[in-house]
């Protein structure tokens, strides 16, 4: 059977873990390829909100098996509290698997991100201080600690006497910090060991061992498109890659057993923390968005900047992640609007671009081209049917769609996981 992965299509807080929890029960998997515990999911099921930081969406379906696969780095503490978090709200835990190849937010990562944000000052990039990129750095630089390494005490003492060699020259040096000390850090690490063996596995093995006995895999992407490290708007990024491409490599299944592309798309745009975002709205309208459509970050608590629907970010979405179906979210927050538009253009310089253009540069100096659709006043939330819709909503979504160049799929109409219109199905026919 094949995979399916689950894609922000924006800058993230699309919807994704209600698009995954709205799946679960139908698949048998759902394992978090990238990312830490910087890309929250926020699930309403019968009423009862779940903020979810770091564990998969799908440990709310009972019958899924949740996957912290190899490309997520680990906050170990975070992992534990929100364990017990949900726990003690009667979720069972018990399921969950973690890559013995993912690595390790240390506490001195977290030190490391908190003082360099500080250092750059005007030009911070605005992370989550959780010490997610300097992990990756640590990684990418083959300094870091992964989970299977907790059970050497010998090999973890070595690897991060290796990594805090230059770290304690820099917080000493650099930034007037006191030195880290090795041996707290591996007490800390070395007290998770115990209850996390049971939870270790080779994941990798694990996805594909159930894929060939035709079993659903669902692949959840964590943060989106435009934070990835490599397609994103660079350097305003996540860490890791999560795009489509991104899933294959932070879980060890392959691009040919993909089927489905299911990519999460807000009826308009948000984005938390800095960098160019040129539909944001600084107006009674953006103020609107943000408080009709609750836009706080699950994470940070912060207010997420909004913005009108961009058109041409969602279509290069499209392109690079292969996206074969759209899940558009939040409709209902638009619901009071007079008239509702869309950015199918960028002017620079004087010049039209209906496609993304290439440098940073231009995209930072866009200045959006609208087109406007009649808005609506009618109330979405008991809508189940696409033509219970009033006509102008499926105006826009018919709209919002011919620009994509792909379907609509479904349509998010409320919070709950039951406030859903179902368009055409998510999953290969042969699982329905």
């Amino acid at each position: 059977m094949p995979a399916v992965v689950i894609v922000g299509a924006q800058w993230g807080d699309e919807g994704k873990g209600k698009a995954t929890d709205l799946l679960g029960e139908r698949v048998d998997y759902v394992v978090k390829p990238n990312g830490g515990n910087n890309a929250g999911h926020t699930v309403v099921v019968d009423g009862e909100k779940f903020e979810l930081k770091l564990l998969p969406a799908g440990i709310l379906s009972p019958q899924v098996t949740p996957v912290i696969g190899n490309g997520v780095v680990v906050n170990l503490e975070a992992l534990f509290e929100e364990i017990g978090m949900l726990e003690s709200r009667g979720v069972d835990t018990a399921r969950l698997r973690i890559s013995a190849n993912a690595h390790i937010v240390a506490p001195y990562h977290q030190t490391l991100d908190k003082v360099t944000e500080r250092f750059l000052g005007k030009r911070a990039i605005g992370t989550t201080g959780r010490g997610i990129g300097p992990a990756y750095m640590d990684k990418i630089g083959r300094l870091g600690i992964r989970i299977q390494d907790l059970f050497d005490e010998s090999i973890l003492r070595q690897k991060i006497e290796g990594a805090l060699r230059q770290k304690n020259e820099l917080l000493v040096k650099l930034y007037n910090r006191r030195s880290v000390e090795i041996d707290e850090i591996v007490e800390t690490l070395l007290s998770y060991a115990d209850r996390l063996r049971p939870m270790v596995v080779d994941t990798t093995l694990l996805l594909n061992d159930a894929l060939d006995r035709d079993e659903v895999v669902l692949m959840e992407g964590g943060q989106a498109t435009f934070l990835d490290v490599d397609h994103g708007t660079y350097p305003f990024v996540t860490s890791s890659n999560p795009t489509a491409g991104g899933a294959c490599t932070g879980t060890g299944v392959g691009p040919t057993r993909i089927d489905r592309v299911i990519g999460i798309v807000k009826a308009y745009t948000t984005r938390v923390g800095a960098g160019p975002f040129p539909t944001e709205l600084e107006d009674k309208w953006g103020e609107y968005l943000q408080v009709t459509g609750g836009e706080v970050g699950v994470n940070t608590g912060r207010p997420r900047r909004c913005g009108w629907y961009d058109a041409l970010m969602i279509r290069h979405a499209v392109r690079i992640n292969g996206v074969t179906d759209i899940v558009l979210t939040k409709l209902d927050v638009l619901t009071g609007i007079d008239e509702v538009p869309i950015c199918t253009g960028y002017e620079v310089d004087g010049v039209i671009h209906r496609e993304m253009p290439m440098t940073q540069t231009e995209f930072h100096h866009a200045t959006p081209v609208y087109e406007t659709l009649p808005g609506w006043d009618e109330d979405l939330s008991a809508a189940r049917t696409f033509d219970e819709l009033p006509e102008n909503a499926r105006a826009y979504v018919r709209r919002l769609e011919e620009l994509a160049g792909c379907r609509i799929s479904a349509i998010g109409v409320g919070p709950d996981r039951a406030a859903t219109i179902a368009v055409h199905d998510l999953l290969p026919a042969a699982t329905s």
